[in-house]
């Protein structure tokens, strides 16, 4: 994990399922909901349109808040290799931005290599927050895989 000065966001993780799992895990809608989001956090509804210019809204809960939501554009699909989209909060704190995600899929047997690139960030804060909920995300998506 590293974060740059460019306040982007650079992570790797290597999950215990072969590429073409870790891809349906990220591109369809039922299995998304099972791991998205910090620990403790739900994803009562969600509209995924996983195509080039499809669109994506995702409702999150946490444990002891309000409901909120993020959304985005897909950017890029290449099955089970690569997958980028746009990132907004919805409605976005002051100090954010659009971000586009990269999900890179390397193909390590009976194991994936996930890189994830997300930026650029307005604040360190905003890009903390964020590596704080995809490292929680991968966690449970680890935990799903497993």
């Amino acid at each position: 994990m590293a974060a740059t000065s460019r306040l982007t966001l650079d992570m790797t993780r290597t999950l215990p399922a072969p590429r073409s799992a870790v891809w349906s895990a990220m591109t369809e809608a039922e299995q998304l909901a099972r791991w998205w989001g910090p620990k403790g956090f739900t994803v009562p509804t969600l509209d995924f349109e996983p195509r080039v210019e499809g669109r994506y809204r995702i409702a999150m809960q946490p444990p002891d808040g309000e409901l909120f939501h993020l959304h985005g554009e897909f950017r890029e699909l290449d099955p089970p290799s690569r997958l980028a989209y746009t990132f907004l909060w919805d409605p976005p704190d002051p100090d954010d931005r659009e971000t586009v995600v990269t999900l890179s899929l390397r193909d390590r047997g009976e194991q994936t290599e996930v890189a994830l690139g997300q930026g650029e960030f307005a604040t360190v804060e905003r890009r903390t927050l964020h590596e704080g909920g995809w490292s929680d995300s991968f966690e449970k998506l680890e935990q799903l895989l497993s």
